[in-house]
């Protein structure tokens, strides 16, 4: 199973758990409202467990059919839509859900409370009174708040990167830690000379389509996008994310392969298939919280220099991808993946040599 099914599949299991309990506490609001003294007389067909159940299993049969849609079809349809559409999307997939599940519950509910089942004479009078029962209504802008904060936290986890919101929920980088990192970092080619042909706004068009493909591969690969800064994405692995299967590696050319499966779309749009470089280090580096109107979690070190430097030695060398030594030495490529030295070189504001290699696949070695 692909890295990217893991999280949709803890995603939905996430929904359903916040959603049972949802459930459990709009349970115990009934109960309260009813024992309440503004409400005359409990109706006689109440009690706690029938509620209870009703609640548990709707939330329960909504989670797994709204949840499911929204995460594995709408936020994937509308991946790269404004948040807005995909939040409406949402709460109109919702409503017809919900009324398929009214629908559908009407048949259990009314046998349960008025005793008439289907086929019994008044049975569509009470089922059509259950459902234009204002109780229903209540239930129905209820769920409706809750699919609209289930949607925003989904989008807001896209947003910051995987489990990132929740890491600034409960202070994880409240106070700075040091931590061993790779990172990536990925250049667009011939930047200069394709905004002047394609104008900055298509230019813009062609970088939001060339983030979109390759954050598969970076999801796949156990990497996190950490920033876009212009015509350049930095990619971040914990450490063992990142040498587990050669998986800092293995992402660059995914993204690579990626991109020329898409050719024939770049080519028919902007007439030209989009090429990059990437540099790829490791070290140690300060991880904490930063900002106050709009806080992140920055990394900080001199790591992210060097590899900025070391991803700026591709044009010099003419090659696509440069790692460090270091970096290679705690690798294991096998037959995966061939490593050229290209020499132990003075990156610019540094006083020690570092060793390089250009890395390629067997059969781009000729």
């Amino acid at each position: 199973m692909s890295r990217r099914r893991r999280i949709q599949f803890s995603q939905l299991f996430s929904i359903i758990i916040a959603w049972q309990a949802a459930s459990f506490l709009i349970s115990l609001y009934d109960y309260f409202l009813m024992h309440s003294t503004a409400v005359a007389a409990i109706a006689p067909q109440y009690t706690f467990p029938a509620d209870l159940l009703v609640n548990v299993v709707g939330s329960a049969a909504g989670a797994l059919i709204a949840g499911s849609f929204f995460v594995f079809y709408l936020n994937v349809k509308f991946i790269d839509k404004p948040y807005g559409y995909s939040i409406l999307a949402n709460c109109i997939a919702y409503v017809c859900i919900i009324l398929l599940i009214q629908l559908l519950a009407g048949f259990s509910w009314v046998p349960h409370a008025t005793g008439l089942h289907p086929g019994d004479p008044g049975f569509a009078k009470a089922y059509w009174n259950y459902l234009i029962d204002p109780y229903r209504m209540k239930d129905f802008l209820v769920w409706s708040v809750i699919v609209a904060i289930t949607q925003f936290v989904l989008l807001m986890n896209t947003k910051f990167g995987h489990g990132i919101l929740w890491h600034i929920i409960r202070g994880k980088y409240h106070l700075p830690k040091e931590e061993t990192r790779i990172f990536m970092f990925a250049d667009l080619n011939s930047s200069t000379t394709i905004t002047e042909q394609l104008g900055d706004q298509r230019y813009h068009e062609l970088l939001r389509d060339f983030f979109a493909d390759i954050t598969n591969p970076v999801i796949d690969n156990k990497g996190e996008v950490y920033q876009y800064v212009g015509d350049e994405i930095v990619i971040v692995w914990k450490y063992e994310n990142g040498i587990a299967g050669n998986s800092c590696v293995q992402c660059f050319f995914d993204m690579k392969q990626q991109i020329k499966k898409r050719g024939d779309y770049y080519r028919s749009k902007y007439g030209l298939v989009p090429g990059f470089k990437a540099g790829i280090h490791f070290g140690k580096v300060i991880i904490g919280e930063i900002g106050v109107i709009k806080r992140d979690i920055a990394f900080s070190g001199d790591v992210l220099n060097t590899t900025s430097r070391i991803e700026g030695k591709c044009r010099d060398f003419n090659v696509e991808t440069i790692a460090s030594d270091d970096l290679i030495s705690a690798l294991s490529f096998g037959d995966r993946f061939i490593s050229r030295q290209l020499g132990h070189i003075r990156l610019r504001g540094k006083e020690k040599e570092m060793g390089l290699s250009t890395l390629m696949l067997p059969e781009e070695n000729s």
